[in-house]
């Protein structure tokens, strides 16, 4: 098992950036495909990228294209969102995600076959 723990959420005004960190405990994280999922208030969960170990396999939302960005550092156990040109419309809690690399993972899965879960941290973009 993983345990993930998210931080850097917070105000910013729209045009503005954030960047997101993801911390796991384990020392297989780097064995782990990860992601970021968002829930707006009143909304459902949706995702907004995952990636495996390296880039081989790497998704991202239509909606966050060309703006948001996935990293991971895995000598620190660490993944990152860079959110660039927020939006209003982007805020929301944003969820750290895994799923080990030996399970399925991937679109055709709910939740991108993702089993373990942070528990968010809140982003808010003012207009």
């Amino acid at each position: 098992q993983v345990q993930l723990v998210e931080s850097g959420g917070g105000l910013v005004q729209a045009g503005g950036s954030l960047r997101l960190s993801c911390v796991g405990s384990g020392r297989t994280f780097s064995s782990y495909a990860v992601g970021w999922f968002r829930q707006a208030p009143g909304k459902e969960r949706e995702f907004v990228t995952a990636k495996d170990w390296s880039d081989y396999r790497l998704y991202y939302a239509d909606s966050v294209k060309g703006r948001f960005t996935i990293s991971r550092d895995n000598a620190k156990n660490t993944v990152y969102l860079q959110m660039n040109s927020l939006k209003p419309e982007d805020t929301a809690v944003y969820y750290c995600a895994a799923a080990h690399s030996s399970t399925a993972w991937g679109p055709s899965y709910q939740d991108y076959g993702m089993k373990y879960w942070g528990k968010g941290t809140l982003v808010t973009v003012s207009s």
